[in-house]
């Protein structure tokens, strides 16, 4: 992946959540992903999240629970040699925002196959 295909898919990875299109970001993630954020310890019970079912079971609840989101892409950090992608953004979810970093690590397929994310304190939106 070149720099300008990571911002192709952080834009990308943005839209589908706008459009609270859960199986289109799955599509991006491995089966047996890792994924960890401090949401899923507050909506399953855990922080990290194994597997894509998994995965799918978090973010379904966690929609239900903040309802639509939106997410503002302000910048992409790409590491080629580490196959890693930080998206930097601001996430308007349940009346509230954050700024938030997800950090993803792509296997050989491209498919993500850990995930980690940090945000910041909510505030009103």
């Amino acid at each position: 992946m070149t720099r300008d295909e990571a911002q192709g898919f952080a834009t990308r990875w943005a839209e589908h959540w706008n459009n609270g299109d859960v199986e289109d970001v799955l599509a991006h993630f491995s089966d047996d992903t890792v994924f960890t954020s401090p949401t899923a310890v507050e909506t399953v019970g855990t922080a990290t999240v194994r597997g894509k079912d998994a995965l799918r079971a978090y973010w379904t609840t966690a929609l239900t629970r903040f309802g639509p989101v939106h997410f503002s892409v302000e910048h992409v950090l790409w590491d080629e040699t580490r196959c890693e992608l930080a998206i930097v953004y601001t996430a308007r979810m349940g009346g509230k925002f954050r700024r938030v970093s997800e950090n993803l690590r792509f296997g050989s397929d491209q498919k993500v196959v850990t995930a980690e994310v940090f945000h910041g304190v909510a505030g009103p939106v």
